[in-house]
């Protein structure tokens, strides 16, 4: 069967996720990942590979993951391609009527969603063009536009003087707050909760009515219209609407010079404009006019469905914090990503934290500890008991607290990073967590750093002080051993996208912006 998905679906289905994001019931998080990604691919930081979509590669992301950031309510937004205005641009305008076999004008565009007839202007304000001079004599491309738009009338008019020809309606103006989050190289925020936003009441309440018109457009000036230099008003435009009149004027050839929509009505889905019982000759070739219908609710009532938000974008900060410092230093990471509903650690609840870290963790102490090294992504082992091992893979050490993050993976049990087996396993195939109370056979010490240091088993809390300081750890301590603060493997892995490798620092922070295109 011949069917189609239509635009306005993939508009709601950008519309619900966001409100699922912003449900209290809810809980969505940026992720940060994959610090030892020249593992998997010698070549990794110069190409990247496209991730792949399977459960097994799931468990894999999983098991690399360093920290969460949270996506709160203000995270994220609805957005549209970016369009900034510039002098000398012919852009497209608003047409209720494009199609494959009737593209937009000039740029050809099948569907109205990718024309070109909105702008972002130098104040960051949004405007729809409702009109680009699009005439017979310029074969209906309309002309470039001269005029930048800055005006915040809600009724639509030229920007300027130049006689461009070009009407503009005023939208929304973006916010500084939503432009350091949502403002991209590619797309621009619409403003969240458009139906009840206060900030944009007065653009909702001038769409007035569904169907009011704003504009009609020459198709044809016609030929001998009576009486030259003559205007003619109230004449009516018929459709299945009512209360839409015109104003026509004839030039000194007897031919339309202008038609402007003097009333806009109500209710039109369609409309063409009555010469007869507006009084104008028909002359001996009738002028033709197009009537430009607008969205439905009118300009500014829908502004999702009016620019095409069919674009979420989210945004999260990983920034070093010294009181929650969940974001690992000292280390890479080569993967981003969205979860949601991941659990909180050994529980069925939503995790909740604004921040979480991801990984083990450990407080060693012993001589030396101050000034021990750990190579990150090398392996650190404990023996826990007779014949049984512990393996991880370091992430990050601080010499301060002597606090060690560290993973644990298939590579620890006898599988590559690919999950092809190894026959013969240095420790085994079962993957032994690191441990304060080691049964016979097994100790308390850590090997793998450029010294040997064992586990302070008495160590318990989220900080330490040391030389008067508390120094807060990001996660809470039991005899010395850490749990990640997320249950790995709980909720979905719902976005992931492989990037060249970032190293951290402490001094540095990442914004990372995630497009979802529905």
């Amino acid at each position: 069967m011949a069917a189609i998905i239509t635009d306005q679906l993939r508009i709601l289905n950008a519309k619900n996720f966001v409100a699922g994001v912003q449900s209290s019931s809810n809980s969505y998080y940026a992720f940060i990942g994959l610090p030892n990604p020249e593992d998997y691919q010698s070549d990794w930081d110069t190409s990247p590979p496209a991730p792949k979509d399977s459960l097994d590669q799931t468990n894999d992301y999983w098991d690399t993951m360093l920290a969460m950031k949270k996506i709160n309510s203000s995270d994220i937004s609805q957005v549209v391609r970016k369009t900034t205005w510039a002098s000398g641009i012919t852009y497209d305008m608003w047409r209720n009527d494009i199609t494959r076999t009737n593209p937009s004008q000039p740029s050809g565009s099948f569907d109205i969603y990718s024309a070109n007839y909105y702008v972002m202007n130098s104040d960051f304000r949004v405007y729809i063009c409702l009109y680009n001079n699009a005439t017979p004599e310029n074969n209906f491309q309309g002309g470039p536009s001269l005029d930048e738009p800055t005006f915040t009338d809600i009724e639509p008019r030229a920007a300027g003087n130049s006689g461009d020809g070009y009407i503009w309606k005023y939208l929304y103006t973006i916010k500084p707050s939503q432009a350091i989050k949502f403002d991209s190289t590619s797309y621009i925020p619409t403003p969240n909760n458009w139906e009840t936003n206060t900030d944009v009441e007065a653009v909702r309440q001038n769409a007035a009515s569904s169907g009011q018109l704003k504009i009609c457009t020459i198709r044809n000036r016609g030929v001998g219209l009576g009486t030259a230099n003559s205007t003619y008003t109230g004449v009516p435009i018929l459709g299945d609407g009512f209360g839409a009149e015109a104003t026509i004027v004839i030039n000194n050839d007897s031919k339309v010079e202008t038609i402007t929509v003097s009333k806009g009505g109500e209710g039109y889905s369609y409309g063409t404009v009555d010469l007869v019982a507006g009084g104008v000759p028909t002359g001996t070739t009738a002028p033709v006019f197009n009537v430009i219908i607008p969205p439905p609710g009118g300009h500014g009532a829908d502004i999702y469905r009016e620019l095409g938000a069919f674009n979420v974008l989210t945004y999260a900060r990983f920034e070093n914090d010294t009181e929650n410092p969940d974001f690992i230093t000292g280390n890479q990471f080569a993967r981003v990503g969205l979860i949601e509903n991941p659990k909180a650690y050994d529980s069925t609840s939503n995790l909740t934290l604004d921040k979480a870290s991801a990984l083990y963790a450990m407080r060693l102490t012993g001589i030396g500890y101050s000034s021990a090294t750990f190579t990150p992504d090398t392996e650190i082992t404990q023996t826990v008991g007779l014949g049984s091992t512990a393996v991880g893979r370091v992430v990050s050490y601080d010499q301060v607290t002597g606090v060690l993050k560290y993973w644990q993976d298939r590579t620890n049990s006898g599988f590559s990073s690919d999950g092809n087996l190894d026959a013969t396993p240095t420790y085994g195939f079962r993957s032994n967590k690191f441990t304060s109370n080691p049964s016979g056979g097994g100790n308390l010490t850590i090997n793998g750093g450029s010294v040997v240091l064992g586990i302070q088993t008495a160590f318990q809390g989220v900080s330490t002080v040391l030389n008067s300081r508390t120094y807060y750890l990001g996660q809470n301590f039991v005899n010395g051993l850490a749990d990640p603060e997320s249950q790995k493997f709980s909720g979905d892995i719902i976005y992931v996208d492989n990037r060249p490798s970032v190293t951290r620092s402490s001094s540095q922070k990442e914004d990372v912006k995630i497009i979802l295109q529905f």
